[in-house]
């Protein structure tokens, strides 16, 4: 999938990886779409909160191994 931005949470335990995602869309485009890897298991269901919570749709949710990978697309 094409992504404008990648952000590396990779080793951050929660809120830190959504705290960063908040950050890195803040400097984004409406439209454009940021990738996002993790390692916390809880960043699952705190970015599809997150996602909720701010109008952000959520692209993708995926698990490879002990890595997650989202994409967020900024509204």
């Amino acid at each position: 999938m094409n992504f404008d931005k990648e952000l590396d949470t990779r080793g951050l335990n929660c809120p830190l990886p959504i705290l960063r995602t908040k950050k890195s869309l803040n400097d984004m485009q409406s439209g454009q779409l940021l990738k996002v890897r993790a390692t916390d298991p809880g960043s699952v269901k705190d970015f599809q909160a997150f996602a909720k919570q701010t109008g952000n749709e959520l692209v993708s949710s995926e698990t490879i191994d002990t890595e997650f990978v989202f994409f967020m697309k900024k509204k």
